[in-house]
């Protein structure tokens, strides 16, 4: 795992790095998704989360969760377009995970994708994931705390 500017960031991962949301492909061909560390940390303390539920067909960039912290909610933007198949339940009852974990037991839905190949070109991953986080993260003027 990559360290970038104090932010935590495997390298295989797939990754939008403007909405901070990371894609991992299973080997059955779903896709595990979650928050990545930066949008973790600018989410601040997470204490509700709202998922979309099994079975629902969600476009890429729209909607597959919100989430609700003391100062900001906001929803989090499916990287890939397709159907919801498993959604984190321990989120729900424990969102903190989010903020302690974003890459492990912090994950918040699996997807199977419609357009993998097609939306995965739209995504970062490996040397260019990393720079294009640096590059966000210093014009943002993200501070990891």
């Amino acid at each position: 795992m990559a360290n970038v500017r104090g932010f935590n960031i495997p390298e295989d991962l797939h990754y939008d790095v403007k909405n901070h949301v990371w894609a991992k492909v299973l080997e059955d061909g779903t896709v595990k998704i979650g928050l990545d560390d930066v949008g973790q940390t600018l989410a601040k303390k997470i204490l509700f989360v709202r998922i979309r539920k099994p079975g629902t067909k969600v476009p890429k960039g729209k909607a597959l969760a919100v989430l609700e912290s003391a100062k900001w909610t906001g929803p989090v933007p499916s990287p890939l377009s397709g159907e919801i198949v498993a959604v984190n339940e321990e989120i729900k009852k424990k969102p903190k995970l989010i903020n302690e974990d974003p890459y492990g037991d912090g994950w918040i839905i699996i997807l199977k994708p419609e357009k993998l190949k097609e939306d995965l070109k739209t995504l970062v991953t490996g040397e260019e994931a990393l720079k294009a986080q640096e590059k966000d993260i210093l014009e943002r003027g993200i501070k990891k705390e």
